[in-house]
């Protein structure tokens, strides 16, 4: 199969990555149906077979797969559920396991269920949408799909249904099709469990550390337990090793020790080493990227009484180096230092922080030597616990997530260069969470 594959692709052939399953209890399609009482097993089944499919095709990890749903009868209650929980299983999975989600559908059946769910709590939307509209008309447009719904690169257009056209002397019947895909950008940081997607840390009031995966749209109910820090008064995440797996910093509030927890294969942590002797004087740790650009990835803090800003830049073996002042203005009126990746993508690691006194977010881009003035980013009142998640839904631009104290729900204020998206829910259940990172 895959040298025929091979053949076809030199020859000149674009190959689009279907894979057809079990179709809407409704539908017409003479194949085989959900079951709307198991839809979401069978959508998880489904996706790991397509990914055995593909790994047999050569498809690599982060390649789309495609589920063509045919045409099914929107009006039908159950069946439409049956085939959202399907496919919102589908893309789970496929997450899981490092491929993108397409879906394929009509305009006026699927496609349309995709747009009213899109912005549903909880529900994983497919990365890429592949519509059916026969109206000969080659574009990505469409009336019935939001301009800001599957934006940059992921969309494909079914412009035109089964007709006969002849190449190198054959006649076959087939559709026409005007595709704009693009692989979706990575994640840069974020990515605990390393599927291609950034997660979420959380710090239990408990003092217990979960991890919760997320796949874009939401972030899992079911977090991993990589350990109890009682006794820990700063924490956060850094691939310090460089070695591709997230790592634990976290200083003991007792004696100031700054101790590194490396990250394992398994998604849990290895035994803790000792970094720093005594850091008690500084506050407001955080992840701030290579900051340096030496090709090491950097710790930021705040100096307790001065309120100075001082980096401390990571260095080969899983090490940081003397302290580098980056900051000479005083930050003890600013409050969830958080680093936030390049949110501007202008090359320098960038800074978020909430001015304690009014809540307004503030973004501080970096510079070689420090950071720029502020920039009003909006109002973060009602949120705490502010976390760069990274590019946490891959449309190229570095989030933030944050804790709603009022409601204990998880929301993710998306980036967009210039600004914040307005925040959306992620997930429940955030009340007895003091720390997200």
């Amino acid at each position: 199969m895959y040298k025929r594959q091979r053949e076809q692709v030199t020859r000149g052939w674009r190959l689009i990555p279907l894979y057809v399953g079990p179709q809407a209890s409704c539908s017409t399609a003479k194949k085989s149906k959900i079951d709307n009482t198991k839809a979401a097993a069978q959508g998880t089944a489904a996706a790991s077979d397509a990914v055995v499919q593909a790994k047999a095709l050569g498809l690599s990890p982060n390649s789309v797969l495609i589920y063509d749903m045919e045409a099914y009868d929107t009006t039908n209650a159950s069946c439409k559920a049956g085939v959202l929980a399907f496919m919102g299983a589908w893309t789970s999975r496929l997450h899981a396991l490092s491929y993108a989600s397409g879906f394929y559908s009509s305009a006026g059946s699927g496609i349309a269920d995709q747009v009213e769910t899109y912005t549903k709590l909880g529900y994983a939307r497919p990365d890429y949408v592949d519509f059916a509209r026969w109206d000969k008309v080659v574009t990505v447009s469409d009336a019935a799909i939001p301009d800001a719904y599957w934006a940059g690169h992921r969309r494909m257009k079914q412009y035109q249904g089964g007709h006969k056209e002849t190449y190198g002397g054959v006649t076959i019947n087939i559709d026409t099709n005007h595709v704009d895909f693009r692989i979706m950008p990575a994640t840069l940081q974020a990515d605990w469990n390393r599927n291609g997607w950034s997660d979420v840390l959380t710090l239990s009031t408990a003092a217990r550390l979960y991890a919760f995966a997320g796949n874009g749209t939401s972030v899992s109910g079911t977090g991993t337990l990589l350990g109890r820090f009682g006794g820990y008064d700063q924490i956060l995440r850094m691939d310090l090793d460089r070695n591709g797996i997230p790592d634990v910093i976290a200083r003991q509030q007792s004696t100031g020790g700054v101790y590194f927890f490396p990250g394992l294969s398994t998604g849990l942590l290895g035994a803790r080493k000792l970094l720093f002797g005594n850091m008690s004087t500084m506050t407001g740790l955080t992840a701030i990227g290579d900051f340096t650009k030496d090709g090491y990835p950097d710790l930021l803090a705040e100096q307790k009484g001065t309120g100075n800003l001082f980096v401390y830049p990571g260095a080969k073996g899983a090490t940081l180096g003397k302290a580098k002042q980056v900051s000479t203005a005083n930050w003890a009126d600013r409050s969830e230092l958080t680093g936030v990746g390049d949110f501007n993508r202008d090359g320098f690691q960038d800074l978020v922080a909430k001015v304690t006194a009014t809540s307004e977010l503030m973004l501080y881009k970096g510079t070689s030597s420090g950071f720029q003035a502020g920039v009003s980013l909006g109002s973060g009142a009602g949120m705490a616990a502010l976390a760069g998640v990274g590019d946490f839904d891959r449309d190229g631009w570095p989030d933030v997530a944050a804790v709603s104290p009022g409601n204990g729900s998880l929301y993710l204020y998306r980036g967009k260069g210039t600004g914040l998206n307005p925040a959306v829910r992620l997930a429940t259940g955030y009340s007895d969470r003091v720390r997200v990172f």
